[in-house]
């Protein structure tokens, strides 16, 4: 049988413990017996760690790192700078074996102290991955997925996304018949649509307080909706094109063009979210030139369609007040 070892530091964050052991411990193989053995081990020799509002015990020592099949390292509240005494070691080690390790959401960074995905590409939850990329440079820290798998090391973002990768690594153990099963134990889609960048409120680099762009990025985001060119821009500006984009890229690490674009699909994603209106309105009011250059840009940005997205953050507000001023009389394709 395989066995998962699912870490438990002091500070473990009580859903990513908990998501990988249910959805283990869902699947199961045609004659109905467990697909795994999942062991919840901790350093303490106590086998006591807090997790916030309450204490684990593990039954397990690090010993059982490696008896494992599969290492799972989920978050801690306080991700540490160094593992614990011998955790490191017991890592590298069963990594240097062949064991599969995985790390959920901020437990990229437990995996990223060990040296293990040095040169890698890695993903945490999108909030972390900035500090991530601070502490291990090594490390190419990608914030726009649900999770990475490169075979043996995979890394997943917050939260659902380790179900995700769960369901991922069930269906490359098993099959996807064992793991849809799982899934729907869990209630969940064997596959979601999009990364983790439509959950994710578009940041518009905004230039150091008193910098010279300043207020034309508040003229930007106030406009976003007009016919704005770069000429235009630069008028506003009241800069040649090219040095205005040289002063874009020095206040605000990015193009005028490109911070237009996010202002605008910041725009859209209010509207979707909040009103009942057409995607062909959503994509004039949010300045788009046309719905399909609108999905396009919404897509490259956010990662999902309009409407996928609609159907994951739409308030039930403004569902009820669609349907009762008739503005739901069709949302357009998404």
């Amino acid at each position: 049988m395989h066995t998962v070892a699912v870490l438990a530091l002091d500070g473990v964050v009580p859903f990513d413990l908990s998501a990988p052991i249910d959805a283990f411990g869902w699947a199961r193989l045609p004659d109905g017996r467990p697909a795994y053995r999942v062991r919840v081990c901790s350093p303490s020799p106590s086998g006591e760690v807090s997790a916030g509002a309450f204490t684990v015990r593990a039954p397990y020592g690090i010993e059982a790192l490696a008896e494992a099949d599969t290492i799972i390292l989920p978050g801690v509240a306080n991700p540490p700078h160094e593992l614990p005494p011998g955790v490191a070691e017991a890592l590298r080690d069963a990594a240097a074996n062949g064991t599969r390790i995985a790390s959920v959401c901020v437990g990229a960074f437990l995996f990223a102290a060990t040296g293990l995905l040095d040169g890698l590409r890695a993903t945490t939850h999108w909030a972390a991955a900035r500090e991530l990329a601070l502490r291990h440079p090594k490390v190419e820290v990608d914030p726009n997925v649900l999770y990475v798998d490169h075979g043996r090391f995979l890394t997943s973002a917050g939260a659902a996304a380790a179900l995700d990768m769960c369901l991922h690594m069930i269906r490359s153990d098993y099959g996807s018949t064992i793991a849809a099963q799982a899934a729907r134990m869990s209630v969940m889609p064997l596959e979601r649509e999009g990364g983790q960048a439509q959950f994710i409120v578009q940041d518009l680099t905004p230039a150091p307080a008193g910098a010279t762009l300043e207020p034309l990025l508040v003229w930007l985001e106030d406009n976003c909706a007009d016919d704005l060119t770069l000429d235009r821009i630069a008028e506003r500006a009241g800069l040649s094109t090219r040095t205005l984009n040289r002063r874009f890229r020095e206040q605000t690490g990015t193009t005028p063009l490109r911070w237009l674009h996010r202002a605008r699909v910041r725009r859209a994603q209010y509207l979707l979210e909040s009103t009942a209106y057409p995607v062909e309105r959503i994509a004039a009011q949010a300045g788009f030139g046309s719905p399909t250059a609108f999905r396009e840009c919404f897509r490259k940005v956010a990662g999902t369609s309009p409407q996928g997205y609609r159907r994951a953050f739409r308030s039930r507000e403004s569902v009820k007040a669609g349907a009762s001023t008739g503005a739901a009389a069709g949302p357009g394709r998404g």
